[in-house]
């Protein structure tokens, strides 16, 4: 039963990740796609530590994190107590927005 319902969060993340992304621009040069932080996926859903792929699209993306928090549908997979663990693990600070 857990690991159904886990299966069905994922792939619905997964599904709002697809249906929702949104290409920002930054000064940076960065194009801010969330289908970028697709190796962090697990990472969010689970206990388990990022991998350093995900660390690595983490900070890349780290300009891109206020656009993702203010958007209602993304905003509580970016801001969870899953994703939080991520960032401190990969040392990267959340942003003040």
């Amino acid at each position: 039963m857990v690991k159904v319902m886990w299966v069905s969060v994922l792939a619905l993340v997964a599904a709002l990740l697809l249906v929702t992304v949104e290409k920002i621009p930054v000064a940076e040069g960065v194009t801010c796609s969330v289908t970028e932080l697709s190796p962090c996926l697990a990472a969010f859903m689970s206990s388990s530590p990022p991998s350093a792929s995900c660390c690595a699209k983490l900070r890349e993306q780290k300009p891109c994190l206020c656009g993702y928090m203010r958007n209602p549908s993304l905003r509580q997979y970016v801001t969870s107590p899953n994703a939080k663990k991520v960032s401190n693990s990969c040392k990267v600070a959340s942003p003040h927005c």
